[in-house]
């Protein structure tokens, strides 16, 4: 399916998008990383909260996402969920 990284590469909120993929999100202080997939040729969103103040490490690159073009969802920002609010779902 995808295939691993192995580059760190720490991406930033407003940067291009470089790989379709899944991306390990870190946030300033209010939430616990997650993941995240995100398209090639977007940019990275911006968190509702922390704002710029958000990171993305790419974690397994998803090629074949990029393919389909019947559905496409454009992530601007990141919804603000707290932990709390994850663990009770």
């Amino acid at each position: 399916m995808g295939r691993p990284v192995v580059s760190r590469e720490i991406y930033r909120a407003g940067e291009p998008i470089p790989e379709s993929g899944i991306y390990k999100v870190s946030h300033s202080e209010h939430r616990l990383p997650h993941e995240v997939t995100l398209l090639h040729g977007q940019r990275f969103p911006r968190c509702e909260k922390c704002g710029e103040l958000v990171k993305f490490e790419l974690v397994k690159v998803v090629p074949q996402i990029n393919s389909g073009a019947d559905f496409r969802v454009i992530l601007f920002s990141l919804p603000v969920v707290e932990d709390d609010d994850v663990a009770a779902a």
